[in-house]
């Protein structure tokens, strides 16, 4: 069975998956190149992006802006035809600087999660381009809706639905994890764009791995999905060989729920680090200035160090975010063979 296109607006994906955005690295220009060339969506992280710039730790906000307008200008100019996005998490720091930088670059979407962003029509006004929220329950679409329709005059070019099996930061408490389902949430939002006359697609997302996921979300209603975790073991994959083999090597029982330093739980595969950070505090030596609700004082660990040792390879020192199928990757392939298999 054939798969129908994704529409959004006056944009259309060949094929309706949007690759996840994963941040410090893991996405980078070469994954979503890769994938928009392949007619799927292309997904840039701009989560500590500039990691690998000279001036990261003295100046990481300039670092971010000029390592992200790279990665866009890269990924455009491999994929010309194909549509590139970034994720842009609204607990960032330096959030609007981002949308601007990549506003500059004419990226085509916009997604952000890690909060509601309730100004990004503001920011982006005058600008051809597409915007979406990513929310975890009904009551928060419901929100963003009536928000930007109230200040702005505006809905969502489509909105991405995250469920409780997604990987990295999760927008749900530690026990509302195993009490919530991508499908519930799904129909709920189904529901409650009917209140509107425009066509808002919805992107289901966490947890989604086979041909089979995809079909089953795309019969209960949404428009596409958005999968993060399999596209990691790819050849094309931003992040070091090591952390591709973390996955190929782990366990269903090593996929855990941990606390992240600005509270959320955050799903990831149990290693040396966790082990660590679980007895004891590692205080940061050195403060990014990345998240708004991190206190360097106080958290227990530097999430930005952690991710960035991860996706250097550093397996052991580092925090490996994955969503809850993780364990079921058991070989390397490239993009196009993947998306291949996804859509049979």
């Amino acid at each position: 069975m054939g798969l129908n296109p994704l529409k959004i607006g006056d944009v259309t994906a060949k094929v309706p998956i949007i690759q996840g955005g994963m941040g410090i690295g893991v996405s980078g220009y070469k994954l979503a190149s890769a994938v928009a060339k392949e007619g799927a969506v292309g997904i840039i992280s701009a989560a500590q992006i500039g990691y690998r710039e000279d001036d990261f730790k003295t100046n990481p906000k300039e670092a971010n802006i000029r390592a992200l307008k790279s990665e866009i200008r890269k990924a455009k100019k491999d994929s010309p035809k194909g549509i590139i996005g970034i994720n842009i998490m609204v607990a960032m720091n330096n959030y609007e600087e981002l949308v601007k930088a990549a506003l500059e670059e004419n990226i085509d979407i916009i997604i952000s999660g890690a909060g509601l962003p309730m100004k990004l029509p503001k920011m982006i006004k005058g600008h051809n381009v597409k915007i979406a929220p990513i929310v975890s329950s009904r009551k928060a679409a419901l929100i963003i809706l009536k928000h930007w329709k109230k200040r702005y005059d505006r809905l969502p070019d489509f909105i991405v639905v995250e469920g409780p099996k997604a990987g990295g930061h999760l927008g749900f408490k530690m026990d509302e994890v195993a009490t919530h389902s991508l499908e519930y949430i799904v129909k709920d939002v189904l529901e409650e764009i009917k209140n509107y006359d425009k066509e808002i697609p919805v992107i289901a997302a966490g947890g989604i791995y086979t041909s089979d996921d995809i079909k089953k979300f795309i019969n209960i209603g949404a428009s596409g999905v958005q999968m993060a975790t399999r596209f990691i073991a790819t050849k094309e994959c931003d992040a070091d060989i090591n952390f591709k083999k973390a996955f190929l090597n782990s366990k269903e029982e090593d996929i855990i729920l941990v606390k992240s330093p600005v509270g959320l739980p955050g799903r990831a595969i149990k290693n040396n680090f966790i082990e660590t950070i679980q007895k004891n505090k590692v205080t940061p030596k050195i403060c990014y200035n990345c998240l708004r609700k991190c206190d360097p004082k106080t958290t227990p660990y530097c999430i930005s160090d952690a991710l960035i040792e991860a996706v250097k390879g550093n397996i052991d020192k580092g925090l490996i975010f994955t969503g809850s199928n993780g364990y079921k990757i058991d070989k390397i392939v490239t993009v196009k063979e993947l998306i291949k298999e996804l859509t049979i």
